[in-house]
This record gives C-alpha cells, sequence and structure tokens, in this order.
C-alpha cells in the first residue's frame, strides 16, 4: 500500500493505530475495512485528494498482502458501502449499486474460529483438481443461485431470498468450506425463525449470517446465538 501511495518511510515517520469492532481473519471483510482506512487516512493527512476508485486500488493492493489472490468484493463494499453487485472477470471488475425497499434487518453469528483465508482457497482448489466435473457443477449452480437471488433482491422477495440463502449454504458445505460450528450457528438461526442463513466469508469458520426482518425477530434469533455461547452482531442491509 506505502509503494503505491509513493509514500517513503524512511524519510517520513508515520503511526497507524486501528480500532474497531470488526474482528480479524472471520469473514467480515476487517482486513478490507482496515486497508480502505489506511488509503483514506494518508490521504487526509497528506492532502493527497484520492477518489473512491484510488482508495478501492489501493485498498485492494493491501488485500493481496493479506489474502495472495482477493477477489475484490471486500475492498469494493469497504470504499463504496451500500449495497453492491460485484463481479469479477479476469482483471476487469464490475460494480453496480443496489437498493433494497428498506433497510432489513439482519444478525450475524460468529463462530470464534479464525480461519486462514489462503489455506481454505488453496483446500478447495486442490479438491477442484481432482474433482474438476463436480466443483465445476457447483460453481455454476452457486452462481445461477446468485442471479436468482439478485432478482429476488429487486423485487424485495424477502422469503424467496432466505429460501435461496438456504440452498447457498448447502453448495457450500458440497464445497467443503464450512465447519461443524457454522453449521450448528446456521440450524440455530433457522429453528428460532431466520427466513435464511448461511456462512460468509471464507467459511472453516469466521461468521455466518441470517436474514431476519423485523426488530422483534432479529433480537430473537440473536438471543438464541448468545444463549449458545456465540457472538451476536445486529446489523442492517439496505439503509
Amino acid at each position: 500500500m506505502l509503494k503505491i501511495m509513493n509514500i517513503d518511510v524512511d524519510r517520513n515517520a508515520f503511526r497507524i493505530t486501528l480500532a474497531g469492532d470488526l474482528i480479524a481473519a472471520s469473514g467480515v471483510g476487517a482486513s478490507a475495512a482496515s486497508c480502505a482506512a489506511i488509503a483514506r487516512a494518508f490521504s487526509d493527512e497528506l492532502g493527497l485528494k484520492y477518489s473512491d476508485e484510488k482508495v478501492n486500488e489501493i485498498a485492494y493492493e493491501g488485500e493481496k498482502g493479506y489474502h495472495g489472490n482477493p477477489s475484490g468484493i471486500d475492498n469494493t463494499a469497504a470504499t463504496f458501502g451500500g449495497l453492491i453487485w460485484y463481479r469479477r472477470d479476469g482483471s476487469s471488475q464490475l460494480m453496480e449499486r443496489m437498493k433494497l425497499r428498506k433497510p432489513v434487518e439482519i444478525v450475524m453469528g460468529n463462530t470464534g474460529i479464525v480461519a486462514d483465508t489462503k489455506a481454505v482457497v488453496g483446500g478447495v482448489k486442490e479438491r477442484k483438481d481432482k474433482e474438476p466435473e463436480k466443483y465445476d457443477q457447483l460453481f455454476k449452480d452457486a452462481e445461477k443461485l446468485v442471479q436468482d437471488a439478485r432478482k429476488q433482491i429487486e423485487e424485495f422477495n424477502l422469503e424467496r431470498l432466505g429460501t435461496q440463502m438456504n440452498e447457498n449454504h448447502a453448495l457450500l458445505q458440497q464445497i467443503g468450506v464450512s465447519c461443524p460450528e457454522l453449521d450448528e450457528l446456521v440450524d440455530l438461526t433457522r429453528a428460532n425463525g431466520a427466513i435464511g442463513a448461511k456462512m460468509t466469508g471464507t467459511g472453516k469458520g469466521g461468521y455466518m449470517v441470517a436474514l431476519t426482518p423485523g426488530k422483534d425477530l432479529q433480537e430473537r434469533v440473536a438471543n438464541a446465538i448468545e444463549k449458545k455461547g456465540f457472538q451476536a452482531m445486529r446489523t442492517t442491509i439496505g439503509g
């Protein structure tokens, strides 16, 4: 990040202090958020006047340091905020703004397990190389599901969206990136009324997300997670 920003730390000393409530290596984009924040901080401190696009470019370089070959979605979400449709095709990246008719409550449950993104991604690649036909079909099924889910978001069909979240989690289990704790939280939130739930992030630990429209449902699901000894984060999407 310092290199792409042309900052010479041999001549100028800086102290960077990070704070906040995002837990690192847990699938909530904490590394991307820190990279975007650092880029903005240097821009403000040194009067560099970075655009959001430049901040995103710098944050992506930082993400490479964390993950090797990141998708780019986390730094894009951290930079631009809001609800976005993201796709990377080779070196090109597509980002579109999306809107919900109104904000929707969600709950994120943390397994407390810290996962190594590079190791998890490497494991998927290894299994895919051994069973290419199986994994090609799983990825095609996942892509179709995401395309369909976009339609449900646009039409504000939350019930169908929740069903597709459940289907997506099942695919991720087959891909081999879930874990018993994630599955437990997904099952727990559904049993307490969540209309959909799935793991999020790289997997093998970290967070899952439950679709819980309405404050009462959100609180019921979050309380159930906490009673089981896990951490729950209450927030909204589309605000």
